[in-house]
């Protein structure tokens, strides 16, 4: 008997528990309904726009002097005087080096001697010239005499451009003695000293000076890109500047912009075999001489004008785990899409889509804390001044 009233008790729970069940699903399912919606999120956007953007390209690249000059002795002879500050601007024409010119003041004046005797027995031989010439003409001397005294005469004219050669050279050697500055420029450190013996016939250089205004700067760009828009330009798609000429513009090393524009010299018809890189040029001036040879820049050129591009700010830019570009793009229904796309080159603060995005979408560019795929937002302006100011 007691066993049969624990099965009526357990035969009870059993069908009774279906029906709480549904009660409680009720519940769930009216507070669920009672539940307020979550409100849209705020998000700031911009609505894509057809442009023309310059195409910017920034290369690695180092600056190099316009103009470098090794001083070198002409002639051979013991320093005596340095007469320039290491270090300072020289102007052409000015005395770096004094070499000692006593021995080339000898052979002036030995050479000079030597002119004035070469002169001496030519105005003796054009009176026996001219003396024999009327002789003859008086039927006196013979001709073979006259002819004699021309060839005298001649022999002496010939002396006497010797002698002047002679004596060019020799005050030419003792002009060189003053070493003076090729070009214009600023010199580095003396490289020898008063006392010492220097040599026409050495390599070894007195000095250097190097033309520091304007200075060139020589940066790489890879042949793909250079060929790319080539390609690009030669399709439409982009054109050269109304002027036609590139406009270059440099960075320091730590990305603080040089207040001067350059221009393009020059492009390499040749292609470095072993990186794939085209060498350019451009020329900047450099009153200050802020830059130096050697150092490294970033140079910014304007290569063309892209048409028809879609561009977006850079922080609208969302990378994958995979370090792939995508960007949240507002629908018709006001939700969210991630979506992949494919970027170009970077201009200003802009990056340009090349494929994945549409003219007139909408993408956010702020308010990415509280968003997701899928999600439902409120779209407004991207108050872009008011961003820039606050950064």
């Amino acid at each position: 008997m007691p066993l049969s009233k624990t099965f009526r008790a357990l035969a009870l729970t059993i069908a009774v528990l279906p029906a709480l069940a549904a009660c409680d699903g009720l519940t769930e399912d009216k507070a669920a309904a009672a539940a307020p919606a979550r409100p849209p999120v705020a998000v700031s956007i911009i609505t894509t726009v057809a442009e023309d953007i310059p195409v910017v390209n920034e290369l690695p690249g180092r600056i190099a002097p316009t103009n470098i000059a090794e001083v070198r002795p002409r002639v051979s002879g013991l320093v005596v005087e340095r007469v320039f500050e290491q270090g300072a601007v020289v102007q052409q024409g000015d005395v770096l080096y004094k070499i000692d010119p006593a021995p080339f003041q000898v052979q002036v004046n030995s050479a000079r001697a030597t002119l004035t005797r070469a002169l001496a027995t030519q105005e003796q031989a054009k009176r026996t010239a001219d003396r024999q010439q009327e002789l003859q003409t008086r039927k006196v001397a013979s001709a073979q005499t006259r002819d004699d005294a021309v060839a005298a005469l001649a022999q002496a004219d010939a002396d006497v451009a010797l002698a002047r050669a002679g004596l060019a050279a020799a005050e030419l050697d003792l002009h060189y003695t003053d070493v003076k500055a090729p070009i214009t420029g600023r010199i580095g450190r003396a490289l020898i000293t008063e006392g010492a013996l220097v040599a026409s016939t050495s390599t070894e250089n007195l000095a250097v000076i190097r033309q520091l205004d304007p200075v060139y700067a020589d940066f790489t760009q890879s042949a793909k890109e250079l060929r790319e828009l080539r390609k690009a330009m030669n399709s439409g798609e982009m054109s050269v500047s109304s002027d036609g000429a590139a406009t270059v513009h440099l960075l320091y090393d730590d990305g603080v912009p040089y207040p001067e524009t350059g221009r393009l010299l020059l492009q390499e018809s040749t292609v470095d075999s072993n990186t794939g890189q085209i060498t350019l040029r451009g020329e900047f001036p450099n009153p200050d001489s802020a830059l130096l040879p050697g150092m490294y820049v970033r140079v910014r050129i304007e290569q063309g004008i892209r048409h028809n591009a879609v561009a977006v700010p850079q922080q609208a830019i969302q990378r994958g785990t995979a370090g792939k570009a995508r960007l949240y793009v507002v629908k018709q229904d006001g939700t969210l899409e991630l979506r992949q796309v494919e970027l170009g080159e970077a201009t200003g603060n802009r990056w340009v889509v090349e494929s994945g995005l549409a003219v007139g979408e909408q993408v956010v560019v702020e308010g990415f804390q509280k968003i997701r795929p899928g999600a439902k937002v409120t779209p407004q302006p991207w108050q872009q001044a008011a961003n820039s100011s606050a950064q």
